[in-house]
C-alpha cells in the first residue's frame, strides 16, 4: 500500500514554509496520526529540521534532516525537564541562525513540566531578536495541550486540529467500504488487526480506549471518582446513539453520584475526543438541562465493547441501525468547523438524530429505514422554515456519499 497522506500534512508543509510568526500545534485524541503527520511535513518542507520525542531516547542531530542517527541524549526520558527543553532550542537557534531557517518539532511535549511557561519565553525572544526558527509541538493529551496553549501560549500559536480518521480517508487508504468503516471505525492502528477479532477487539480497548481515559483524563485532571467516570465511559460506548436521562444513568451505573458529576465526566470524555453527549436543540440556545445523546466520537469504541464480529452486527438490524447512527453523528462532530454545533432534536411525537447549527444556519440529519424519517424531517422543517433536511438511508442519500462530506457541507448555502 502507498503511502498514505492526511490532509493535515500539507497544511502543516505550508506552515513550515512560511515566515515563523507562530508555534503550530498539532493536537487532537490519541491513535489519529499526529506524529506520522508531522514526520511527513517535516519530510517535505525541504528545511533542515530536529524532531524530538519527548519520552523516547533522542537519537536526532542537531541540524540533521535524518529523523534518527546514532548519538543519543544524555537526559533519560524521565528527568526531561524545563532546563533539557531550554538545552534543545539553543540548539536549534544555532542551527537557524547557521542557515537559511530551522525546524524543531517536540512531540509529546505535555510530559514536560511546566512546558507551556517555558516555551512561551523561549518563543518571545526569539520574536524579539526575529530568528528565523520554526516551533512544531504536539501531544497525545488534548486536555493537556488544550490547557497550555489556551493559558501560557494565547496568541502565539495556531493549531492543526487531528480527529479520527474520516471515511474518505480510511477508504483511500485501507480499502474499506461504507459498512467496514461504520464497524471498524477510524484509528489507523486498529485497522492493522481486523482480520484477527480478538486481537482487534484488544487494540481499541487497551491501546485507544483505556490509555485515552487513564492517561488523558485521570492522569491530567482532578476527577474525585475515577471508578464512576471509567463506568460511565463504558456504559456510554454500549449504549451510544441513545438519549439517555442522568438520573437514569446512575441507576444503569449503581452509583450514588448527582448529575452534577455525570454532566462534568461527560465533558472531560468529549475533550479527549471519546464521547460527545449531545445537547438537545431548542432554538437559538440549546437545552442543556434535557437528556443528553450519547454519541462515540468513533464507533469502534461501541463495536469492539459489544463483542461482536462485523457480519453479527449487520445482522442484529436494531444494533446495526445505532451503529450506522452513531458513525452519523461521530462525522458530523469530528468534522465541524470552529463555530458549528450538534445536537438532537425531539419533540412529543418525532425526533431528529442530529441538528446542525453554524450561526443562522440549520440543517437537520436523520438516518433510518422507515417512513417516521421523513415525517420527523417535515415536522423539524416546519418549526424551522430555515432549516435543510437531510435523509441518509433509503429514499435518501447513501451512506457512503454523506460521510464524504464535512459537516459544514450541509449548512453550506445552496
Amino acid at each position: 500500500m502507498p503511502r498514505f497522506e492526511r490532509s493535515q500534512v500539507a497544511s502543516l508543509t505550508d506552515r513550515l514554509r512560511e515566515t515563523p510568526r507562530r508555534i503550530v500545534a498539532v493536537f487532537g485524541p490519541r491513535q489519529t496520526g499526529k506524529t506520522t503527520i508531522i514526520r511527513q511535513a517535516l519530510a517535505r518542507c525541504g528545511m533542515p529540521f530536529r524532531y524530538i520525542a519527548v519520552d523516547e531516547p533522542d537519537r536526532s542531530p542537531a541540524g540533521g534532516r535524518s529523523l534518527a542517527a546514532p548519538r543519543t541524549d544524555p537526559f533519560p526520558a524521565a528527568m526531561r525537564d524545563e532546563r533539557w527543553v531550554v538545552q534543545r532550542w539553543e540548539s536549534a537557534r544555532e542551527e537557524a541562525a547557521a542557515g537559511r531557517g530551522f525546524v524543531l518539532a517536540l512531540d509529546e511535549i505535555q510530559k514536560v513540566p511546566r512546558w507551556s511557561e517555558v516555551v512561551k519565553g523561549l518563543w518571545d525572544a526569539d520574536r524579539f531578536a526575529d530568528r528565523p526558527l520554526r516551533v512544531v509541538i504536539s501531544g497525545s493529551s488534548p486536555m493537556t495541550m488544550q490547557q497550555g496553549l489556551n493559558e501560557s501560549l494565547a496568541g502565539r500559536f495556531e493549531t492543526i486540529p487531528v480527529a479520527q480518521w474520516s471515511f474518505p480517508e480510511v477508504a483511500a487508504a485501507f480499502g474499506f467500504d461504507a459498512g467496514r468503516y461504520v464497524f471498524y471505525g477510524g484509528y489507523p492502528g486498529a485497522a492493522r488487526h481486523i482480520g484477527t477479532p480478538p486481537e482487534w477487539r484488544d487494540y481499541v480497548r487497551r491501546a485507544i480506549a483505556d490509555a485515552s481515559v487513564e492517561r488523558d483524563v485521570l492522569a491530567m485532571t482532578r476527577v474525585d471518582r475515577p471508578a464512576l467516570l471509567t463506568r460511565l465511559f463504558w456504559l456510554a460506548c454500549r449504549m451510544s446513539g441513545q438519549i439517555v436521562a442522568y438520573n437514569k444513568m446512575l441507576g444503569q451505573l449503581r452509583d450514588a453520584g448527582n448529575t452534577t458529576t455525570l454532566a462534568r465526566y461527560l465533558d472531560l470524555l468529549a475533550r479527549v475526543g471519546l464521547v460527545a453527549g449531545l445537547a438537545r436543540y431548542a432554538g437559538p440556545l440549546s437545552d442543556r438541562a434535557a437528556s443528553p445523546k450519547l454519541n462515540v466520537l468513533d464507533t469502534s469504541l461501541m463495536t469492539a465493547a459489544s463483542g461482536y464480529t462485523f457480519k453479527e452486527a449487520q445482522a442484529d438490524r436494531t444494533f446495526w441501525g445505532r451503529v450506522v447512527e452513531t458513525a452519523v453523528g461521530a462525522h458530523l462532530v469530528n468534522t465541524g468547523e470552529i463555530g458549528l454545533r450538534v445536537h438532537y432534536w425531539r419533540d412529543d411525537a418525532h425526533e431528529v438524530d442530529f441538528v446542525i447549527e453554524r450561526g443562522p444556519k440549520l440543517a437537520a440529519v436523520k438516518t433510518g429505514r422507515d417512513r417516521s424519517s421523513g415525517r420527523a424531517l417535515a415536522a423539524f422543517r416546519q418549526r424551522y422554515e430555515r432549516a435543510r433536511t437531510v435523509l441518509v438511508g433509503p429514499g435518501g442519500l447513501s451512506l457512503a456519499d454523506f460521510l464524504s462530506h464535512p459537516a459544514g457541507h450541509w449548512v453550506a448555502p445552496e
